[in-house]
């Protein structure tokens, strides 16, 4: 059974898959031969102004999510991007690259519950 894998692209060991980076800016030192990606969905993360208003602050995260959310539900991308991601968790896993430092609380948590619900409907 494929899966939607979240990794923080600084990470040693990364499993294996379709490796798409969800982050808007490009990942401060990473080369692009070291990051390996399949693509870089850029237009899927979150907007400049969100991004520098949760400045991965904790307690922002659940107005963040929201906010993300309704960004996606505007998003003429998104629908390419949760079809895309279907398409390739088919053959084998999909991994959502990220940069930020917390695990727990970034945009790629968002997301992938984000296209999982898509997914099921």
């Amino acid at each position: 059974m494929t899966e939607i894998k979240l990794v923080r692209i600084y990470e040693h060991e990364q499993p294996t898959g379709y490796r798409i980076l969800v982050d808007r800016l490009w990942p401060r030192g990473m080369s692009k031969a070291k990051a390996n990606l399949a693509e870089w969905d850029k237009q899927i993360g979150p907007s400049k102004e969100l991004r520098q208003w949760f400045n991965h602050e904790d307690e922002k995260f659940p107005e963040f999510k929201q906010k993300y959310i309704e960004e996606l539900d505007h998003n003429d991308y998104t629908a390419d991007f949760c079809h895309d991601v279907k398409e390739h968790l088919a053959k084998e896993d999909v991994l959502f690259l990220f940069g930020a430092k917390n695990k727990k609380h970034n945009q790629a948590v968002v997301l992938k519950e984000y296209v999982l619900n898509k997914l099921q409907h």
